[in-house]
């Protein structure tokens, strides 16, 4: 090398995402892409100590709602604090293009039903300097941010475009209907998404409570789409669905849209309470279609999905009580001096629950538990807050009232709602070890009151590689490999994902031993001043964007690196 490289990694032991053995090297970087792995003479213009740390490609998030926040944020976090460095947004058919400007509000109730960001924050955070596909993507092209970002054509923005009131009423496309649905999905990858999403899943609704305009679409409306994806020569198709006892049904439609397309289909798989077999099911069938040549893979997540509840979040267990009704619009120091009022506390834990479905669930005392520091996300059945209470004899409502009262009334309650049937996550194991399968369905950007699944990725590494007691683990090489490189090539990428010479240098350094999540906190940094639970963790000396540090230890450098990408262009394959 004759010139100096812009940054040098000194020394320390890359896990390249090739799932190959790690080994102790330097890794030399210029203009953003990595110029050499090995023992590297010269000197840098920077260089990082990475003695003792472990060097590993960025994290590609498949899975993420961040459709709003990129239009006015530059730092995508909590993703891009947390080892982030691509993510791909668009998912579940929810989005914001194409897009009438009589639609806005409809496109905006969209998305506070299905991935709860408040209508408030979206109403005043969101510029609507676009209407057609292409115009939102130019209008991401103009921003910077902390990580690259990449996204879908969604199908529900599609059918309201095209259909008005009648597609979001979920009424039959025509054949107009349907020719232009296809026509703007092809555009939409040409210009640069990176696929088609779309949601078959009863439980995704407005915020008014209706299905959501892509629920029980007709074969026919997603065959033509599909066939535009094919046309585009590019993109996969990323579908969410029920399945229940219509599996038949429902994964022969998406065999069929696979084979129509010849483009990759991802769904999401999870293990469900109310079928916690069935996830086994689905992914004998996705490995039987992939025997058959098909390229199906099923979308899955390091831990449970599951549900945070507090006094400051979205919800909690007494959200259907009248006293908490009177609280709900108070600022947190103000609930917290009442609440912890023996009088108000007594009439709290007297008054009657209803029997909605909300509220039996969020007073499933036995899949309730104390989050603890550092978070758990795999707790033992016995430290239920049901089991605890059952110890202690005591009423497990007041358990939970105590406990949410610790921390100044921060206090946090765990709630797993998927893969967790059997009180472990044996069947993640399971899923994580399948070749069929993606890490995925962190959300970020979504469900901001009330989870932050985004931080999924740093759990998969610390938890299935160092610190689960409850079961087998998997090795770090397979898990790193898992997160980086096996994601990036699954839509395309194929500059990112590993180190190696002539790659981008996208990079984490971390303090392996030291990586740990944080407990969520919630930030009221939303426009409009809207909330939403942010958590970091310790361990990352440093993220590393096209060869610029975007954050160390924990703090954002104020570089903005990263751009748009579309798909089809230099970064990806064609």
């Amino acid at each position: 090398m004759n010139d100096k490289p812009d940054l040098i990694i000194r020394g320390g032991t890359v896990a390249d995402g090739s799932g190959g053995p790690m080994v102790d090297a330097d890794v030399a970087v210029s203009d953003g892409r990595i110029i050499a792995v090995g023992q590297v003479r010269e000197s840098g213009a920077e260089e990082i100590d990475a003695r003792g740390r472990l060097v590993m490609p960025g994290f590609v998030d498949l899975h993420t709602h961040y459709d709003a926040q990129v239009t006015w944020a530059n730092q995508i976090t909590p993703s891009s604090c947390n080892g982030v460095t691509t993510v791909l947004m668009g998912n579940c058919g929810v989005g914001f293009a194409p897009v009438r400007r009589d639609h806005h509000d409809m496109l905006i109730s969209l998305m506070e039903g299905v991935e709860d960001i408040p209508e408030v924050v979206m109403q005043a955070g969101l510029p609507w300097s676009w209407g057609s596909f292409p115009e939102y993507l130019d209008t991401l092209a103009a921003r910077q941010y902390d990580v690259d970002v990449a996204t879908q054509v969604p199908h529900a923005a599609l059918r309201v475009f095209v259909m008005g009131e009648r597609g979001a009423n979920r009424e039959a496309a025509t054949a107009e209907d349907r020719a232009a649905m296809a026509r703007l999905a092809g555009d939409g990858i040409l210009a640069g998404a990176f696929g088609f999403s779309t949601s078959r899943l009863l439980q995704h609704r407005t915020a008014e409570g209706e299905a959501v305009p892509s629920y029980g679409a007709a074969e026919v409306e997603l065959a033509e789409i599909a066939e535009a994806v094919a046309r585009a020569g590019r993109g996969w198709i990323q579908v969410v669905g029920d399945y229940g006892d219509a599996i038949d049904r429902e994964f022969g439609l998406l065999t069929r849209l696979a084979k129509r397309s010849g483009r990759p289909l991802t769904l999401t798989l999870l293990q469900k309470d109310s079928n916690p077999g069935q996830w086994r099911d689905l992914l004998g069938r996705i490995a039987a279609a992939n025997a058959e040549g098909l390229q199906i893979t099923g979308q899955i997540r390091g831990r449970p999905t599951s549900v945070l509840l507090g006094f400051e979040l979205s919800l909690n267990p007494f959200l259907d009580c009248a006293g908490w009704r009177k609280l709900a619009p108070l600022d947190i120091d103000a609930r917290v001096a009442i609440l912890r009022d023996p009088d108000f506390r007594a009439r709290m834990l007297a008054e009657p629950v209803g029997d909605s479905a909300q509220a039996t669930r969020l007073r499933d005392w036995d899949r309730i538990f104390p989050f603890g520091d550092p978070p758990q996300y795999e707790p033992d059945p016995d430290t239920s807050v049901g089991a605890e209470a059952r110890r202690r004899g005591m009423d497990p409502a007041q358990l939970a009232y105590e406990l949410m009262l610790e921390k100044d009334g921060r206090g946090i309650l765990y709630h797993p709602m998927t893969n967790y049937a059997g009180g472990d996550m044996a069947p993640v194991h399971e899923m994580l070890g399948h070749p069929n399968t993606l890490i995925g369905l962190g959300d970020g950007g979504a469900h901001v009151g009330i989870m932050c699944d985004a931080t999924d990725m740093v759990h998969t590494l610390t938890h299935w590689t160092r610190d689960r007691t409850r079961g087998p683990r998997h090795g770090i090489e397979e898990m790193v490999r898992r997160l980086t490189s096996a994601n990036a090539e699954a839509i395309g990428l194929d500059d990112r994902g590993r180190i190696a010479v002539g790659l981008r240098a996208d990079i984490n350094v971390v303090d392996y031993e030291a990586l740990q999540l944080q407990l969520p906190e919630v930030s009221y940094d939303l426009p409009a001043g809207g909330k939403r639970l942010l958590q970091r963790a310790t361990g990352f000396d440093a993220t590393i964007v096209a060869g610029v540090s975007t954050w160390r230890h924990g703090e954002a450098t104020g570089a903005l690196p990263g751009r748009l990408l579309r798909s089809g262009h230099l970064a990806c394959r064609a």
